[in-house]
């Protein structure tokens, strides 16, 4: 079961992001444990400036703003792609 955390104040795009992750959990069939986290020394913790986040299963997969359902599709199936959003790759500047 994957153990998923969206990282955020509560903020309208916070809870957008929840909504996003909820919907397409849902629709895809994901096991997955969903947790918020509004906590800001636990959101620093992950070294996140920028809410929401997105956790999943230990590492940051996007942060700063609200992925689209096709592309939370491909942050929650699997593991981090080196290059990607927050994948830790691409040219050195952060989509982010």
């Amino acid at each position: 079961m994957k153990q998923v955390k969206i990282l955020g104040t509560g903020c309208a795009k916070c809870n957008q992001l929840a909504d996003a992750v909820n919907a397409v959990i849902a629709s895809e069939s994901i096991e997955a444990e969903v947790e918020k986290v509004e906590d800001m020394q636990k959101i620093m913790a992950y070294n996140v400036l920028s809410t929401p986040a997105l956790v999943v299963d230990g590492e940051v997969r996007c942060k700063g703003r609200v992925p689209s359902a096709s592309e939370l599709k491909e942050l929650l199936a699997g593991p981090a792609k080196k290059g990607g959003c927050c994948g830790g790759g691409g040219n050195g500047s952060s989509c982010c």
